[in-house]
């Protein structure tokens, strides 16, 4: 198991590849969304809510397949798309309507009260949002967003469904060659438990920095 160490942590640099863009992807779709569906859009709305409800309502590996094989066959325009561009776009998608509504109960838990005294001593509506209402909601968003991250890195593991090369598939390979099936997946499971514990922690340290101001505040 240790002999697998030196060859499955070169491609950890892919697997948080994957995640950091597929998360990012998904924090800008999602708070579309959110913004969309919390103020209900005209049209918009609608589209929106098809479109949560089918990547919440279809497993991750077959939003995958779709987008790797099923839209090139379509629309060969599409044949661009690798397996490491197939994976980022399912799991951007599907995390992004999760992430929608974490983000529309975010703002929606910001007493509108405050958004309508900000604009009663002349704050645009733009510069409230983005001094009073956005910092208290993204305080609110940041533990589910972290947990959708850490979900979004085990979830590449999918990857090598599609022949892409990633941890996962390298020890399988390696496995298959050696016959050593427990001790290979034993030390990817290690390696995946050794990020997410150290995302985690790294995710309640800034958890901790934002409430300071408030913590600071309830103790006067």
């Amino acid at each position: 198991m240790l002999e697998m160490f030196p060859i499955l942590l070169p491609y950890v640099p892919m697997v948080l590849g994957m995640s950091v863009i597929a998360t990012g992807l998904a924090i800008i779709l999602g708070l579309i969304l959110g913004v969309i569906t919390k103020n209900r859009v005209p049209i918009l709305y609608h589209v929106s809510l098809v479109f949560i409800s089918y990547f919440r309502g279809t497993p991750s590996l077959v939003q995958i397949f779709i987008f790797y094989f099923g839209l090139p066959q379509l629309f060969p325009q599409l044949l661009f798309i690798n397996g490491f561009t197939a994976v980022i776009i399912a799991l951007s998608l599907r995390n992004a309507a999760y992430l929608s509504e974490v983000f529309r109960s975010s703002l929606t838990a910001v007493e509108k009260g405050q958004l309508e005294a900000a604009l009663s001593v002349g704050m645009s509506k733009g510069q409230a949002l983005k001094r009073i209402v956005l910092p208290q909601a993204i305080r609110t968003a940041v533990p589910p967003t972290g947990n959708f991250f850490i979900m979004i890195i085990k979830e590449t593991s999918l990857a090598f469904t599609i022949g892409v090369t990633d941890m996962f598939a390298q020890a399988k390979l390696s496995a298959a060659s050696s016959y050593n099936f427990f001790e290979s997946y034993v030390a990817v499971a290690l390696i995946y438990w050794a990020l997410t514990a150290l995302f985690s922690f790294l995710q309640s340290l800034y958890e901790r920095r934002i409430d300071k101001p408030y913590e600071r505040g309830v103790s006067i």
